[in-house]
């Protein structure tokens, strides 16, 4: 698997926004973001969302160099000014730690603007900026040309140009943004190669940095199929193309926590695993596509598809599952799962649903799964097991171990054990300190959930009778829980730990993490259910509050208590601050904040809103400020939640908000406090 379509432009505005667990779930490979201090948008520099791209596992950034400017098209000022610009750049990247995973874009869509119809004075100037990078940045990787289309003829010219001046590309770009894409993906990719060959020069890796049609693709699930089934297939990479708002994967996430349908999609394509297998749709450029994996470790195949357009419509189709008898470890009857999810726009998706389970019998190897009412927006997800299933997958809140993502010395080996739900479980933890199986789960909104563990833990030399096992939430540390032993491996039990969730995706991930063997157990499913729980509500307007310089109470009726905090920021003395924040006993809290962001701040004047995420220094009990951005509401009297973790001393608190530079921070509706573990 490359999971190369996993890929954004300016898809991420700010530390934070989306959060880190949206991106994480996705298995990210590639970004494209604006130049460093570029003019172009409010948000999504390069060089500042770094950090957390990597953290969330991302592999490459490509940089727009020419988002140094600020309207589109991109102001040509000439040469002479762009390669000071690119010197300041170049030297930017030079410093920074991330330095190895940028690659310099040095012109965006150069047929378009600057070079239309001047192909020559394209050849010359990609020469002088190339080499004006290189003597800066010898280790630099640079891509281009980034044609806005398929151009045969001029790649030809450009590559030829390129290869006798000592100045190819290291990454080959181009856009794929109309509709021929649907039908022609395979010959622009054919004919680029054999353009390659031709000229004698090495294959390059190929990166469409912006791919889907202006209106119709972002954020559906049915049509986002097509371009990730074709991506994976040549092993391209590909970027989502920016045409409403940076900041929110280009329509995958929506109130910065929160999946659209289109998300749901890209979470099964990184949970695809193992290799590749071929994949024949109805017509190869027809509507209807997908992509498949072969896991012989785990002994599952996994088949994403759907696209049959028209979108309004249904149809019907059989899956049929070919090769089983190479795959023995499947057996001659098969149990498959079938989910859906819906296109959801930019609201919130419910997440998947279950379309079909059941048992198929292998003929001649293979099985054909018949499926019917499919919708054209939807993408599908059929995993395929051995048929070791004991009941149904269970309810969409039900999150089966072994449908997971597994990692460390964790596995699935659809063994001889019984009593266990669905088709098996997860084991490895005994003698591991690796053993890993994340869960993504979601919740409609902030709150509390009992996350119900299922496991077994009989008997184990060396081992305590009572096990325990860590659980991290989005990345952190949560808690040790505490599991009964059980009288053997075949006796499962449920502990439940109560836990707030923000609304929206969280990552829950049950580790082994004892050099000992006291987290020794097996893993059955993961059940993810509202309950109540102590939250403390402080509204913003309080007369208890204190407000610094600007900060004033503003009424608006849409403000949880008809009115909100603003003009907060903007100067170092602009400040709010809640007083007797009240906390049981010391240690971490979830802060849930209540906020409107409407800014829109300057950039190119375009199709494009740009959205300001402003952000907020909050400090507690006068200590050390920690930077939050909030990502924009889109509407002054639009409010939004976002959850920061804050250390309290036991008793009587204050939380203080502050933005010193000349930008405010959010209007400031209310704050709950609420325990992580209740």
């Amino acid at each position: 698997m490359r999971y190369g379509a996993t890929g954004f432009l300016y898809g991420l505005g700010d530390e934070g926004i989306p959060t880190e667990t949206m991106l994480a779930a996705l298995r990210p490979q590639v970004t494209a973001q604006k130049a460093p201090d570029g003019l172009q948008h409010p948000n999504g520099d390069a060089l500042k969302i770094a950090p957390m791209f990597k953290r969330a596992g991302g592999r490459e950034i490509q940089i727009y160099m020419q988002d140094i400017y600020q309207q589109w098209p991109y102001e040509n000022l000439g040469i002479a000014d762009y390669l000071a610009k690119v010197d300041t750049m170049t030297r930017k990247v030079v410093a920074d730690p991330y330095r190895s995973s940028y690659v310099y874009v040095p012109f965006n869509e150069p047929d378009l603007m600057w070079y239309s119809g001047n192909l020559s004075g394209l050849l010359a100037d990609w020469r002088t900026v190339f080499q004006r990078i290189r003597s800066i940045d010898s280790a630099a990787r640079i891509a281009g040309p980034n044609f806005a289309s398929y151009r045969s003829a001029d790649l030809r010219t450009f590559l030829t140009y390129a290869r006798d001046n000592g100045v190819l590309p290291d990454v080959m770009t181009w856009h794929e943004l109309g509709n021929d894409f649907y039908t022609d993906w395979h010959n622009h990719y054919s004919d680029y190669r054999a353009i390659e060959t031709s000229l004698g020069i090495s294959p390059r890796p190929i990166n469409i940095n912006e791919y889907g049609r202006s209106s119709g693709d972002l954020g559906v699930p049915g049509n986002l199929v097509q371009y990730v089934a074709k991506f994976e297939a040549s092993k391209v990479d590909g970027c989502l193309a920016y045409w409403t708002t940076a900041g929110g994967l280009n329509d995958l996430v929506t109130r910065n926590n929160q999946a659209t349908g289109g998300w749901w999609l890209y979470k099964w394509y990184g949970e695809l695993t193992g290799n590749t297998v071929a994949v024949t749709p109805p017509a190869p450029g027809g509507s209807l596509q997908g992509v498949a994996a072969l896991d012989a470790a785990k002994k599952q195949a996994r088949i994403v598809f759907g696209g049959n357009n028209p979108a309004s419509g249904t149809y019907d189709t059989n899956v049929v599952v070919q090769g089983l008898g190479s795959a023995s470890y499947l057996g001659t009857t098969v149990h498959a799962t079938v989910w859906g999810v819906d296109n959801s726009g930019l609201n919130p998706s419910t997440g998947p649903y279950l379309v079909a389970e059941g048992d198929y019998v292998s003929s001649g190897g293979q099985v054909t799964i018949p499926l019917t009412a499919l919708k054209g927006a939807s993408a599908y997800q059929v995993i395929v097991t051995p048929n070791t299933d004991l009941s149904v997958a269970g309810a969409a809140s039900r999150y089966q171990a072994e449908y997971a993502r597994i990692d460390g010395t964790a596995r699935v080996t659809y063994g001889t054990n019984t009593g266990y739900s669905g088709t098996y479980f997860v084991e490895g933890y005994g003698a591991s300190t690796t053993a890993s199986t994340k869960f993504v789960v979601t919740v409609p909104s902030d709150g509390y959930y009992n996350l119900g563990l299922r496991y077994s833990a009989g008997p184990y030399t060396g081992a305590s009778a009572n096990r325990s096992v860590r659980l991290r939430l989005n990345g952190s540390d949560l808690a040790d829980v505490a599991l009964p032993g059980t009288a053997n491996w075949n006796t499962w039990n449920t502990v439940t730990t109560k836990v707030f969730l923000p609304a929206g995706i969280s990552r829950v991930e049950a580790n082994a993490y004892a050099t000992d063997d006291r987290d020794a157990v097996n893993l059955d499913y993961l059940d993810v259910a509202a309950t109540t729980g102590t939250v403390t509500t402080y509204q913003a307007e309080a007369s208890g509050n204190t407000r610094g310089g600007t900060a004033v109470v503003v009424s608006d009726s849409a403000a949880s208590g008809g009115q909100y905090v603003g003009w907060i920021g903007a100067g170092a003395a602009n400040t709010l601050r809640f007083n007797s924040v009240t906390a049981a006993t010391a240690g971490r809290y979830r802060l849930v904040i209540g906020y409107a962001n409407g800014e829109l701040g300057s950039g190119a004047t375009n199709y494009n809103s740009n959205i300001v995420d402003r952000y907020a220094d909050i400090s507690v009990n006068g200590g050390t400020a920690r930077r939050h951005y909030f990502r924009n509401t889109l509407g002054w009297s639009i409010y939004r939640t976002t959850v920061v973790d804050v250390d309290l001393a036991a008793g009587a608190n204050t939380i203080t908000f502050a933005n010193a530079s000349t930008g405010y921070a959010p209007n400031i509706d209310l704050i709950q406090i609420a325990a992580p573990v209740g």
